[in-house]
């Protein structure tokens, strides 16, 4: 059994921070994270995500240089620290685990991800 449990959502100004967090708990150990958004009316999309093994963060171009992903494996936490928010950056943000046996490396699309959080809302005001 996998859980993910997002937190930390909230409403903020444009320009202000929040900080996501994602506990884990069950098969996670070993597997990749990833994060993504989905905003009204849109498709679901990559943000970041962190390889097991490396454990260095990969973004998308939209919020490079102002998110920051990290990993608490003793914790079994992710987190996101969101800076420089834009009333674009509104949606609901996701965390996901990715798919056993997948290739080594970046996985950027919705369908190598298997399990996802409830997800946790981010609403930017102008």
């Amino acid at each position: 059994q996998v859980q993910l449990v997002e937190s930390g959502g909230g409403l903020v100004q444009a320009g202000g921070s929040l900080r996501l967090s994602c506990a884990a708990s069950g098969r996670t150990f070993g597997y990749d994270i990833g994060w993504f958004r989905q905003a009204p009316g849109k498709e679901r999309e990559f943000v970041g995500g962190t390889t097991w093994s490396s454990e260095v963060p990969y973004y998308a171009d939209s919020v490079r240089g102002r998110f920051a992903i990290s990993r608490d494996k003793d914790k079994n936490t992710g987190y996101r620290q969101m800076n420089s928010l834009k009333p674009d950056d509104t949606a609901m943000y996701y965390c996901a685990r990715r798919r056993e046996l997948m290739p080594a490396g970046e996985g950027r699309a919705n369908d190598e991800y298997e399990f996802w959080g409830q997800g946790t809302q981010v609403t930017v005001s102008s």
